[in-house]
């Protein structure tokens, strides 16, 4: 299993390609620009450039499928419009058409990047409310839908097996929402709790996964929610993270309802033992 080809090398996939490299994996990785793949390629990592199209695949998508131990398919949804039956499938129809590819591969092992997002907020959670593996999905967002059906393509297919790992907010040194708040008003859920991970944990919660993609005996086909086990309320959160950035803060809504959850990892933490490293 030290052969990985990485789909999306992208903010996650790019470091996480490193990561492997460093620690003796073989790695592919997929880019959409050609200007990007001089950068995987001096990285060590043996580059293609791919592009997934609701009816076609641009790039040799056999020969980066070939002689692959573990696909990583780390591709964002990229919808940010509400969910609406009328919307076409568009995320769901990039997923339908690779899959055929990776059961003629003979890929056995799949970890699909998704997203906490699959829970959504519209249905009265509270901020008391833990919400695991077993929490039924109910998603308020075309992204979030649309990730919750292709989880249940790849995870449904007899072909291969997929492990599915739901981040929470995602965090580094270059990517932290507070930016985008800062100075803002009225700002809704003061008291919800955020749900975040860093960069670096992602990467090690893969690298635990593909640890027992070794081990023929281990259930490969499972579902891990991965967040920071810190769970500030958001005014806490953004307040402190503004006042370290030196950013304007950020005012809330003080009378609104507070609406949120608790996203556990007790599963990445006991199935896969895993020991969170950074402070979001």
């Amino acid at each position: 299993m030290n052969k990985i080809s990485i789909l999306g090398c992208g903010w996650l996939g790019l470091p996480l390609a490193k990561s492997l490299l460093s620690k003796g994996y073989e790695v592919k990785g997929s880019t959409t620009s050609e200007s990007k793949l001089e950068v995987l390629k001096n990285t060590g990592i043996s580059p293609f450039q791919i592009q997934l199209e609701e009816h076609q695949i641009n790039g040799k998508i056999e020969d980066f499928l070939k002689e692959t131990d573990v696909l990583v398919i780390d591709i964002p949804p990229g919808l940010r419009r509400e969910v609406s039956t009328s919307l076409e499938m568009t995320f769901v129809n990039k997923i339908k058409k690779i899959i055929p590819y990776i059961e003629k591969s003979g890929i056995q092992k799949v970890i699909f990047v998704s997203s906490t997002s699959v829970y959504g907020d519209s249905n009265n959670f509270t901020t008391s409310l833990e919400v695991t593996e077993e929490t039924t999905p109910n998603p308020d967002t075309e992204s979030g839908k649309q990730l919750v059906i292709s989880e249940t393509l790849l995870q449904s297919n007899a072909h291969f097996k997929t492990t599915v790992i739901r981040f929470g907010g995602l965090l580094g040194d270059d990517r932290h929402p507070v930016k985008f708040l800062a100075g803002r008003t009225n700002i809704e859920n003061p008291e919800a709790p955020v749900n975040m991970i860093q960069r670096e944990d992602c990467i090690g919660i893969i690298e635990k996964a593909l640890d027992f993609a070794r081990d023929d005996n281990w259930e490969w086909n499972q579902t891990f929610n991965a967040v920071s086990p810190q769970h500030p309320t958001r005014k806490a959160y953004y307040h402190k993270k503004a006042e370290i950035l030196n950013l304007p803060l950020p005012t809330f809504a003080e009378n609104s309802e507070s609406k949120g959850k608790i996203i556990s990892s007790k599963k990445v933490e006991t199935i896969l033992g895993y020991s969170f490293q950074k402070e979001i």
